[in-house]
């Protein structure tokens, strides 16, 4: 027998093997009990990492003072029943909701809340981008029990759309596991301190492996909208997308992630029982350039490999037109777009021009270029392998890298230790350009994942610091249009796409609500048909 034919049993086997445990574990019948297939975060501390798999955690087991709903997403007030600011901007007050409790029982105040923001600031991690730069720990208080206060060093925009990023916690359970000043973070990272609508059963948790909540019935919305919401929901994350797919098939999950790649999704669509949820998403899917590494480090070589990804080829053949091309740091759906951009379109023509240009200015191009995905997601891989190809035929040796998406934004911490390129997504964590552009491309977020470019404009700082001080929208409009087109002209990355979320469901999977935040993936608005 072939070796790619022994390889390819072996991979069947064991994708037979995954769905057989898979089954056993799971009642599928049980109109109780859904089972997703969808990825766990690497830490369950939602002030330690922000990324797509801990809002799907966090959107369910903690609360928010607001959070998106629907799409286009929409801020609603959540444990915040209203709030006012100050004529100058700096002074902002939210007014609680009273009966708040949480999964232990003990009641929800504004000391909470303060705690949950100064331990957000004080760790510093992801969740803390937006707000670190504009927003001192001790800044935040309680003037009564059930009212918070933001002093802010200076008029910030986005602040209320960056509500629904700090999950409130429980701080007295917290405190009472914080050793050495450590904020809880180790007991934390396993366990949970929210007031959800779905509570951890941390006798079933096994890290990056299996998940279980329990659904709190004593949650401040009640049920009484969907009172046939699961009890239970079961996270059985696999590694594989086709192992994923076939558990799908067999009736062993509920819901795949919804980063399925184009030949899966006509796989389910042929299939009886289950069917593909398609929502146009504000995530962008690009390749990311470190600015600071040489060859990258000159503009023409970055315009070599920006005319040399095959845009139309990934986006109309591989993916199916289920995206829409996107030549910008931006979503094509949110204003700050500008609409008159044109980007870099697939020419290796002009390609070449810019490397030749780029040789002849000195810059070596012979080490081999490093081109990271993350793992278990198929999309990144196929991007990947087709500007391997493309990059090839410029005499551009390449080498593509599977990591962990926590070993992978862990390397960006550093200029040097940040990736060649490496593909993924940029998703909605709040619906302002600042979590896109103003994140991606301010210098002073530089050393977080979202920054990995490791990109330096003063012309470009400006632009964005003042877009988020300013307060007309119009004004902020035209900032980020001007600051979008000096991104592009400077080829910073390659952006290929505004993507459409396909996820793979049961049948029996009813009342699916899509949000761009969080992606559908809040468990206390769907149903199990019998």
């Amino acid at each position: 027998m072939a070796k790619s034919s022994r390889a390819r049993l072996s991979r069947l086997f064991a994708a037979a093997a995954v769905a057989a445990t898979l089954s056993t574990s799971c009642a599928w019948a049980d109109p109780n009990v859904l089972v997703s297939g969808d990825p766990l975060p690497a830490s369950l501390d939602p002030h330690q990492l922000y990324d797509v798999t801990m809002q799907t955690y966090m959107l369910n087991t903690y609360d928010t003072l607001y959070r998106y709903e629907g799409n286009p997403p929409v801020l609603q007030p959540w444990l915040a029943e209203s709030s006012e600011v100050s004529s100058d901007g700096l002074k902002w007050r939210f007014k609680l909701r009273s009966g708040v409790t949480f999964h232990d029982g003990s009641p929800m105040t504004a000391d909470d809340v303060v705690y949950s923001f100064r331990r957000v600031l004080s760790l510093g991690k992801a969740p803390a981008g937006a707000l670190k730069p504009i927003l001192k720990p001790d800044n935040v208080t309680a003037p009564d029990a059930m009212t918070v206060q933001l002093q802010i060093d200076k008029p910030y925009a986005p602040l209320l759309s960056t509500m629904p990023i700090v999950a409130i916690v429980n701080s007295r359970l917290l405190q009472s596991h914080t050793v050495n000043d450590d904020w809880g973070t180790a007991w934390l990272a396993s366990q949970e301190a929210g007031s959800g609508s779905y509570s951890l059963d941390t006798a079933n948790y096994v890290p990056q492996e299996r998940l279980d909540m329990r659904r709190f019935d004593k949650h401040f919305l009640g049920w009484a909208e969907n009172p046939a919401a699961p009890k239970e929901v079961r996270f059985r994350p696999t590694k594989e997308t086709s192992t994923r797919v076939l558990a799908l098939l067999n009736h062993s999950i509920d819901e795949t992630d919804g980063y399925l790649p184009t030949d899966q999704v006509e796989r389910i669509e042929k299939a009886d029982g289950v069917r593909v949820e398609k929502n146009v998403s504000m995530a962008l899917f690009l390749i990311r350039m470190n600015n600071s590494k040489p060859p990258f480090n000159n503009l023409d070589f970055r315009k070599c490999l920006s005319y040399a990804f095959n845009y139309t080829g990934f986006n109309r053949d591989i993916l199916k037109n289920f995206a829409a091309r996107d030549p910008t740091p931006m979503p094509v759906n949110l204003w700050g777009y500008p609409k008159d951009i044109k980007g870099y379109e697939y020419d290796l023509t002009t390609a070449r021009s810019h490397c030749d240009k780029a040789r002849a200015a000195g810059v070596a191009m012979d080490r081999e270029l490093e081109i990271h995905v993350p793992a278990q997601l198929e999309q990144t891989t196929q991007a990947a392998q087709l500007f391997q190809s493309d990059l090839a035929t410029l005499g551009l040796k390449t080498r593509i890298v599977t990591e962990p998406w926590a070993q992978l934004t862990g390397s960006t911490a550093k200029a040097e230790g940040s990736p060649d390129l490496w593909v993924h997504w940029v998703s909605t964590y709040f619906v302002d350009p600042e979590n896109w552009i103003g994140q991606m491309y301010d210098s002073q977020f530089a050393g977080t994942w979202k920054a990995s470019s490791w990109y330096k404009s003063d012309k470009v700082d400006g632009l964005l610091r003042k877009a988020r001080e300013v307060t007309d929208q119009a004004q902020r409009q035209q900032l980020y249009e001007d600051a979008t087109r000096q991104i592009v002209d400077d080829a910073v990355d390659i952006w290929i796409n505004n993507t459409v979320e396909l996820r793979g469901v049961s049948s029996r999977l009813q009342g699916f609500r899509y949000s761009p935040v969080g992606g559908g993936t809040e468990m206390r608005w769907v149903h199990l048909k019998d």
